[in-house]
C-alpha cells in the first residue's frame, strides 16, 4: 500500500523568529517602566510629584477634590460651624453644591443661575454680585434650609430639593455619600482625615513688617478669616511689637507668622471644634499661604506627599505636668503659621 506522507508545517521566515523575542522583551521593559512611573507618582518622588489636591477617606468612602473645590467645601462647612448648624446641614449643602456646580463658583448656568448653588437672581436669591459671593450664597442656602421642617431627618436629596426646586429632584442623592464623608471630616467628627498636598514654590515673599497686633500681613489675614467664618475665637501667640518668649526655639511666633486658636477646656466638643478649624485651614492653605497646622498632637505641613498628610507631632514632654504636656502637644489649641 502506498504510504501517506504528511506535509510539514510552513516555516516562519527567519526575521519573524528573531522579532518575537524582541517584542516580548520590549513589553516586559514597558511594564516595568509603567510600574515605576506609578510608584513615583504615588510616592511623590522623582520628576512626577503628587498632584496638588485634597482627599478624605472615611469608612470606605474616598473623596478627592481640587484645591478650588476643597476651599469651597471647607467654607460651606466652616460657615455652618460658625452658625451652630449640625453636620447634617453641611451634608445637604455639599451634596447640593456638588450637583449644581461641582463645588466650583461658576459664573454661568441654566438661564440666570449662578455660583456654587446656582441661585437665580430673578427668583429672589440676590443680585448677581451677591450670589457669586460664596459666603453670601452659602448663608442664603442655609437660611432657606433651616426653614424646611424636619430637614435633619429627611433624605439628603429631599432636603436639597425643598430648597432648590430642581427639575431633577433625585439628582442630589448621587452625591450623598461623598457629601457625608466630607461633612464628617470638615465638622471635626473624624480627626486628621482631611488632608491636602500644597506647595508654595515660587510664591513671592511679602514684607516682614508687623502690624499693630504683632503679625505679618499673611498671618493677620488668617486671623481675620478665622473670625469671619467661625465667629469670634479666642486667639493668642502674638502681641503688639511681637513676642520674644514663651515658645519653642525657632518658632514662627517670634517672626509674627503664627496664631494660636484656643479650644478650652479639653473635651470632646472642643476637640471636634478644633479639628473642624484645623481641617478648614488645611483646605485654605494654598490661598492663605499656610505652612503648618498643629492640633491634638498631630501636624500637617505644606509640601508633604499625600500619604504623609497628618503625622504624629513629636515633642518631648518628659518631666512635665499634665497641663504643660497638653499645651506642648497642642491639645488645647490649633497652631497655624504662614510662609515668610
Amino acid at each position: 500500500m502506498p504510504t501517506t506522507r504528511r506535509k510539514p508545517p510552513p516555516r516562519r521566515p527567519a526575521h519573524q523568529s528573531r522579532l518575537l523575542p524582541r517584542v516580548l522583551a520590549g513589553l516586559i521593559v514597558l511594564a516595568g517602566v509603567c510600574t515605576a512611573l506609578v510608584f513615583t507618582f504615588r510616592s511623590g518622588i522623582g520628576p512626577i510629584p503628587d498632584a496638588e489636591e485634597c482627599t478624605v477617606e472615611i469608612e470606605g468612602t474616598e473623596v478627592a477634590l481640587s484645591t478650588e473645590q476643597a476651599e469651597n467645601a471647607a467654607l460651606i462647612a466652616g460657615i455652618a460651624m460658625g452658625r451652630g448648624l449640625p453636620a447634617r446641614a453641611v451634608s445637604i449643602a455639599l451634596a447640593t453644591a456638588y450637583q449644581e456646580s461641582k463645588l466650583v463658583n461658576i459664573d454661568y448656568g441654566d438661564r440666570d443661575s449662578l455660583g456654587l448653588f446656582q441661585q437665580r437672581p430673578s427668583m429672589g436669591w440676590g443680585t448677581r454680585e451677591q450670589v457669586m459671593d460664596p459666603v453670601y450664597a452659602t448663608n442664603t442656602f442655609y437660611d432657606a434650609l433651616i426653614k424646611v421642617p424636619g430637614y435633619r431627618e429627611m433624605r439628603i436629596t429631599e432636603a436639597a430639593q425643598a430648597v432648590q426646586r430642581s427639575g431633577f429632584p433625585e439628582a442630589y442623592e448621587d452625591h450623598a455619600a461623598d457629601a457625608r464623608a466630607l461633612a464628617s471630616a470638615l465638622t471635626g467628627y473624624h480627626p486628621a482625615q482631611f488632608s491636602c498636598v500644597v506647595r508654595h514654590g515660587g510664591t513671592d515673599p511679602v514684607s516682614a513688617e508687623l502690624d499693630e497686633q504683632g503679625l505679618t500681613s499673611r498671618a493677620a489675614a488668617v486671623r481675620a478669616e478665622i473670625d469671619a467664618v467661625f465667629g469670634k475665637q479666642a486667639m493668642g501667640g502674638f502681641e503688639p511689637g511681637g513676642v520674644s518668649t514663651g515658645h519653642m526655639e525657632g518658632s514662627a511666633h517670634y517672626d509674627g507668622r503664627a496664631v494660636d486658636v484656643f479650644f478650652r477646656p479639653i473635651n470632646a466638643a472642643n476637640k471636634r471644634r478644633g479639628w473642624a478649624l484645623a481641617h478648614y485651614l488645611v483646605a485654605q492653605a494654598d490661598r492663605l499661604h499656610i505652612q503648618t497646622v498643629i492640633f491634638d498632637d498631630r501636624i500637617w505641613t505644606a509640601g508633604r506627599r499625600s500619604e504623609q498628610g497628618w503625622r504624629d507631632y513629636r515633642v518631648d514632654t518628659s518631666g512635665r505636668d499634665r497641663r504643660t504636656a497638653a499645651i506642648l502637644e497642642h491639645r488645647d489649641h490649633v497652631h497655624v503659621d504662614v510662609i515668610p
